[in-house]
């Protein structure tokens, strides 16, 4: 890892007196190092550009709104799959509010990802998460640009992944011939119905729908003052979120 203030800290220090001096401008630098958490001569140039450091748990959320704006438009896809991400990864209050702000940060553009994702591909697990997520929003307005392929592959070589493995986890997410063209029919209305996206993961897809079936379930009414009118509300919203999963299974094939 580069550390910049230590880094720029030897190289003045040799500069005017050598090697002492190289040797005590390098333990100046470390401290500043430490002292404003900096871990890349990027993070540097964007702490004196006076953008503040950009958080491990916001990363994610700056990637998804940077791919989202690299095309040219936030389209409602993208916004529903980063909401998407937000309930799978269960964010609610402040959290959810980070999160929300990271996006919007990352259509911006501004921030340098690559000390980060460096970082990142130490934990490898996490940074091919991260990547599918990625993909995930790149699909979800059913394309993938130019201008987010670019990106994805750049990405990927700074998690440490070769080409054929990002080409490989991008076709995962790429949604069905068939669910494209009807993507304004019932097949588009269970997604609505369940709160996911088209390129959402089968499990993410389960969990969505068991949750609503447990929230939504006219079991869940027994033994309580519930109407009659509440309990046939809560049938018949229980059958259309069976409905809705099946034609959903069915058309994604799990």
């Amino acid at each position: 890892m580069l550390w910049p203030g230590t880094l720029i800290g030897a190289g003045a220090g040799f500069a005017i007196a050598s090697i002492p001096g190289a040797l005590l401008g390098a333990l100046l630098g470390q401290a500043l190092d430490r002292r404003l958490q900096l871990r890349s001569l990027e993070e540097l140039r964007d702490r004196l550009a006076g953008r503040s450091r950009l958080q491990d748990d916001e990363l994610l959320f700056v990637l998804l709104g940077r791919l989202a704006k690299s095309d040219g438009r936030v389209v409602e896809g993208h916004i529903q799959q980063a909401r998407q991400e937000m309930r799978q990864m269960e964010l609610g209050g402040p959290a959810q509010q980070r999160a929300i702000a990271a996006f919007n940060r990352g259509k911006s553009g501004g921030d340098r990802v690559r000390g980060h994702l460096l970082r990142l591909a130490q934990q490898p697990n996490s940074g091919e998460g991260a990547l599918r997520a990625c993909w995930r929003m790149a699909w979800a307005d059913g394309r993938v640009g130019r201008a987010e392929a670019a990106l994805l592959l750049q990405w990927g070589q700074w998690l440490g992944l070769s080409a054929q493995t990002v080409q490989r986890l991008g076709a995962e997410y790429e949604p069905s011939r068939q669910g494209l063209a009807q993507a304004g029919g019932a097949y588009a209305a269970a997604l609505r119905l369940i709160g996911v996206v088209a390129a959402s993961e089968p499990e993410q897809i389960k969990r969505a729908y068991r949750r609503l079936l447990s929230r939504h379930h006219p079991d869940k009414l027994a033994g309580s003052n519930a109407s009659p009118a509440q309990i046939r509300e809560a049938t018949e919203r229980t059958r259309e979120l069976h409905n809705a999963y099946a034609l959903i299974r069915e058309r994604r094939g799990f």
